[in-house]
């Protein structure tokens, strides 16, 4: 029994040891991953505005600053994080963050004006379209909310969702992946780390467990030893 102990306590503190290896690596890259993307962030330099009592504003109000946070929470339905919005760290560097400007962006293109210039008459579904300026309200809709083939609607969405907004909105999306695999990461780390610990503890313990036995065996067999002398000399 305390060689098969012995064996299994020597599994599992080598699984455990492993782990705890493994938990530095994931440490290790994942700080790599979280100091890049700061890096990167800062080099961009985008970042969010606070009033002086450290509330969002957007254009100067924080009326507009609640209405994109009611998109982006209501709307999207993304969990922003309260810790993640910084006023002394303003720059875009954290999930709720990067979500946040992407919100930004798409609420003041879903609630903008668009000028479409038509240079000559067009026909649309038996409606004839005058040459001339018309200024066109989004009214919330998105890249695939409108009419393509309408001639105002067509060339509003080319202007309101343009290739630089697309651009904008994934970059940021990006944002967000990466930040959220590095607390992923780290939370991975944690979790080898914890495992390791415990699975080397284990095994140690059943070394230690293993060798009372052996100590108990070899007590008594002293024991029966001075005995027998003791019996000698009185002999």
């Amino acid at each position: 029994m305390s060689r098969k102990l012995r064996g299994l306590g020597t599994v599992l503190a080598v699984i455990g040891a492993v782990c705890l290896i493994a938990s530095g690596v994931a440490l290790y890259r994942t700080q790599q991953g979280m100091n890049a993307l700061k890096t990167f962030s800062d080099a961009q330099n985008v970042t969010l505005t606070y009033d002086d009592d450290g509330n969002l504003i957007d254009r100067g109000t924080t009326e507009g600053a609640d209405a994109i946070m009611t998109l982006l929470k209501d709307d999207w339905g993304y969990p922003v994080l309260d810790s993640e919005l910084d006023p002394n760290d303003p720059v875009v560097n954290t999930a709720s963050e990067y979500m946040f400007q992407m919100a930004t962006i798409a609420y003041h293109v879903l609630n903008g004006t668009q000028t479409v210039v038509l240079a000559e008459d067009v026909e649309y579904n038996g409606e004839t379209f005058a040459a001339g300026t018309y200024e066109f309200d989004v009214d919330g809709r998105y890249w695939t909310d409108f009419d393509r083939a309408n001639p105002i609607e067509g060339a509003a969405r080319e202007q309101a969702w343009s290739g630089t907004v697309h651009g904008l909105i994934g970059e940021l999306g990006v944002g967000v992946v990466t930040h959220t695999s590095i607390q992923v990461g780290y939370a991975l780390s944690g979790v080898l780390a914890t495992l390791g610990l415990l699975s080397l503890l284990t095994g140690l313990g059943m070394f230690w467990v293993a060798r009372e036995p052996e100590i108990a065996v070899n007590g008594s067999k002293a024991k029966a030893d001075r005995a027998e002398e003791r019996d000698l000399v009185k002999a």
